[in-house]
């Protein structure tokens, strides 16, 4: 055990449980879950809120062997929890296989991404955890279970156990080529929401809220198709002459390659290239996913305070995500929309800014991202997860003493 101090990525977040362990073997975890009082898992750190510190300590998985198997005959991959996407997807790719989707960021731990919901982009594409077939899990009392095909453990958020590894189902390898757009009006949207979101594999839509238009649009999409939208007489936005990075000002050379070059699914699906970091850390964000069906009047809702929105605004970017049936998804039985807003490094700026969007949105039923900042009151976000008491029966029956219980389970679940 260590007593360094520790924050989250971003910075703004200083852990306070005062022990923190890094066990080399699954014996050594089970040993330190027996023992400990309160425990709670880190990952790496990318959530923006207290989701993982502890009143005891705090456990890494990144640690354990990093091991990835591939099951062909079943097109299923048991990943080591502590891996990150970036490990994991060359591995796949080198059996032949690949996952339908990956987030922005390729630097995300598998467990972390999946025990929070975490996405990438795509009218048709689910969230990263849909792909788990199965998890192996360290209850409190040390032992190991596995858990397979149960909607209810996936997205955990750290409040069942300490989740060494997990069964992703995979798709066949494929290519897919990047290019990006400039400069689309956002009232084009009002007719041609779903035209654009459903055009390409993943779309992401980026704005930084300064003035009425889209200023990039990133579509992945099949190396061998025709640009999409591009012959459409509404689609008025230009391609980019050179890469792109999405945040204004920010080198393109951390991004994964555009222009149309095609490349395998793991380098192109991201936004980011893992061997870059794509920032310093010195940001926050927030993330909010409505039903589909609310997209534009969401839009206009933002629309009318983007004077409010783009003085603490980096880059606000729009997506798609299939509906799923985990429980505490933020998709759960409803395609969705998504905004994300990547924010300066400025809470006493920010989080007023936060709650004013968070009342706009508050008509379209918004269910923040579980790692990132928000200041829904704890009532209405309960009120949005019809599945929440089957949940916490589920925390009962694993951990009917509250060892991986924190601040952040207890205000926000009850």
């Amino acid at each position: 055990m260590t007593t360094r101090p520790r924050t989250n990525w971003a910075g703004n977040i200083t852990f306070g449980a005062p022990g923190y362990h890094r066990p080399s073997s699954l014996g050594e975890l089970q040993a330190v879950v027996a023992r400990a009082s309160q425990l709670r898992v880190l990952g790496t750190g990318h959530s923006f809120n207290d989701m993982a510190d502890s009143p005891g300590a705090q456990v890494s998985v990144a640690g354990l062997p990093g091991e990835v198997s591939v099951d062909s005959a079943r097109s299923v991959a048991r990943v080591a929890a502590g891996l990150s996407y970036a490990q994991v997807a060359a591995r796949l790719d080198a059996r032949g296989f690949a996952l339908p989707n990956l987030a922005s960021l390729p630097h995300i731990s598998v467990a972390g991404a999946c025990a929070t919901a975490t996405h990438g982009s795509g009218a048709a594409r689910q969230n990263l955890a849909a792909a788990v077939a199965g998890l192996s899990m360290v209850t409190a009392g040390g032992d190991l279970v596995e858990l397979a095909g149960d909607d209810g453990a996936v997205v955990h958020l750290g409040a069942l156990g300490v989740v060494t590894s997990l069964d992703l189902r995979l798709v066949p390898s494929f290519e897919l080529s990047q290019r990006v757009y400039q400069d689309l009006p956002l009232d084009v949207l009002d007719e041609h929401f779903a035209d654009v979101m459903t055009s390409a594999y993943s779309v992401s839509m980026f704005t930084d809220w300064r003035a009425p238009r889209l200023t990039q649009l990133w579509f992945k999409q099949d190396p061998g198709s025709p640009p999409p939208v591009t012959g459409e007489p509404w689609f008025t936005a230009t391609p980019a002459p050179s890469p792109r990075n999405p945040v204004p000002g920010a080198s393109p050379d951390a991004c994964t390659e555009q222009l149309g070059v095609p490349g395998p699914w793991y380098q192109r699906l991201p936004h980011f290239r893992p061997e870059f970091m794509p920032s310093a850390g010195d940001e926050l964000q927030s993330e909010y996913l409505l039903p589909a069906a609310h997209a534009v009047p969401a839009l206009h809702a933002l629309a009318d305070i983007r004077d409010r929105l783009a003085p603490v605004l980096r880059i606000c970017e729009i997506r798609a995500v299939a509906t799923d049936d985990l429980w505490l998804s933020t998709s759960y039985r409803r395609d969705s929309v998504a905004f994300h807003f990547t924010w300066i490094a400025d809470p006493p700026a920010v989080l007023p800014v936060v709650t004013l969007l968070e009342n706009r949105l508050a008509p379209y039923d918004p269910r923040p991202h579980w790692g990132k900042v928000f200041t829904t009151p704890p009532d209405a976000l309960r009120a949005v997860y019809e599945r929440l008491p089957d949940f916490l029966a589920l925390t009962r029956h694993f951990d009917p003493a509250g060892k991986f219980r924190n601040s952040y389970t207890s205000r926000l679940l009850g």
